[in-house]
């Protein structure tokens, strides 16, 4: 099945698309997903469409109750994962696509449809769907070699190299990525030209602009002529219906686009003072966001400025009370969210790094302590509680908090590597040269670049 492009498709369904795409910056997500589910069940190898779905797919999680769609994956998930696979690609697909609409954020559900498109032979769909992975888990060593592979199957070499690149940042000494190096480098010579020669110059410039279109849909890339039209189009309705939430909401994002922030919280302010306002979570967190993002960007401007004039002790002290300013801010705001819901375990985890990051290490514990409750963040919340007891030099402690997390992390990932070299600084700390250097050897077995590993292991067996 050879992968198609939005300009093959009948006019009648590109101008359902078109709407879509509009639809997609309108807000109206439903639209978007019924057209694009649609359009997918008769052309399954039309990419451009499966990613707007999934830009549509992503917003519409990101407001809903994710742990309903968790939920409603974890029941469905089993049955599907054993849909057929390359013996029944179709039926392997269908899953993938009824898994990724109750939650986009599957990597189960991505594996799925990269498994089933390589059973349709679509390239670039295995290569979108592994794309998605990464961006899930962007430093997942196992996901960027194949990342890799499936650029170069693709033929795409230079995104291949791009990619193991990527991956030698990070494990300078990794084999199995130097090995992708040089295979994408003979690709990328071997395959030079290749453009030129499929279709005419005229054909694929319109092929591609027609997906680029709806690729920069998918991306919520919008020109700022377009936002203004939809801007003023929501102020129209708003004047129509002022008690309408929505319109509000139509409004803030247009300004958000734009980047003007300040206009953009003073109608979520706005919208706040109705009464239906005035209890929508959703609106309360975006007015937060936004006050956020403000004191956030003010930070970064003056930043800038002390960048460029680095004696400026006035500018200085401005940039000191600008950080202080917006840590307290979100400090208070996140304190003030678990109050009101205190059994939001995994609010609580986000409160108790702020305080961690503020340096009051017995409050993130409280918090830590609190957020393990919640299974998602249960590991990350033990490594910041062992932090923490770690920062106010309660070794002992911090030790079982680590030895706890190790031994809950089935593999061997970046955060395991921190959490064991974190519980070996510890036993340096108590004195305890031994325990340290032994906890040390694992990670130089795994991963002699990891930080100073190779400088202690090396250091220990000099003075043996």
């Amino acid at each position: 099945m050879p992968e198609i492009s939005v300009s093959s498709l009948e006019p009648r369904v590109q101008k359902q698309l078109e709407n879509a795409q509009i639809a997609l910056q309108r807000g109206n997500l439903d639209y978007v997903l019924d057209v694009t589910s649609q359009v997918l069940k008769t052309a399954p190898a039309c990419l451009p469409v499966r990613r707007l779905q999934r830009a549509a797919q992503l917003r519409q999680f990101a407001s809903k109750n994710k742990l309903f769609s968790k939920a409603f994956g974890s029941v469905t998930q089993a049955g599907f994962l054993f849909g057929g696979g390359k013996k029944d690609p179709a039926k392997t697909l269908e899953n993938a696509e009824k898994l990724l609409a109750a939650d986009p954020t599957s990597v189960p559900a991505l594996k799925l449809l990269a498994e089933a498109a390589s059973g349709l032979d679509l390239p670039d769909t295995v290569a979108f769907a592994w794309e998605a992975i990464r961006e899930l888990q962007p430093t997942d060593r196992e996901t960027l070699l194949t990342l890799s592979e499936v650029y170069l199957t693709a033929k795409r070499p230079k995104d291949a190299l791009r990619v193991a690149d990527e991956l030698l940042k990070l494990r300078p000494q990794d084999g199995d990525a130097l090995a992708l190096m040089r295979k994408a480098a003979i690709a990328q010579t071997t395959d030079k030209g290749n453009w030129e020669e499929k279709g005419s110059f005229r054909d694929k410039l319109r092929d591609e602009a027609q997906s680029v279109s709806l690729e920069q849909a998918a991306k919520i890339v919008t020109s700022d002529e377009m936002t203004q039209r939809l801007i003023a189009e929501a102020m129209e309705r708003l004047k129509a219906q002022p008690d309408n939430l929505n319109h509000y909401r139509s409004v803030v994002e247009g300004y958000r686009k734009l980047n003007d922030l300040d206009e953009a919280l003073n109608y979520a302010r706005q919208a706040r003072k109705l009464p239906a306002g005035a209890a929508d979570i959703a609106l309360e967190k975006q007015e937060n966001e936004l006050q956020s993002a403000i004191l956030e960007k003010r930070l970064k401007q003056l930043g800038a400025k002390l960048a460029a004039a680095p004696d400026d002790v006035a500018l200085k002290a401005q940039v000191e009370k600008a950080e202080s300013d917006f840590a307290a801010f979100q400090i208070t705001q996140a304190k003030a969210y678990v109050e009101r819901y205190p059994n939001d375990y995994e609010a609580r985890f986000t409160l108790a790094n702020l305080h961690f990051a503020a340096g009051d290490f017995q409050n993130a514990i409280a918090n830590y302590q609190q957020a393990q409750k919640n299974p998602k963040v249960r590991i990350a919340a033990i490594t910041g509680m062992g932090k923490a007891l770690k920062g106010r030099k309660m070794f002992d402690l911090a030790i079982a908090q680590f030895q706890l997390a190790k031994a809950e992390i089935s593999t061997m990932d970046d955060l395991k590597k921190d959490v064991i070299y974190q519980l070996a600084e510890c036993y340096e700390a108590l004195g305890k040269q031994d325990e340290a250097i032994s906890e040390y050897k694992i990670l130089y077995s795994d991963d002699i670049g990891f930080r100073d590993v190779a400088d202690k292991i090396n250091a220990y067996y000099a003075t043996r």
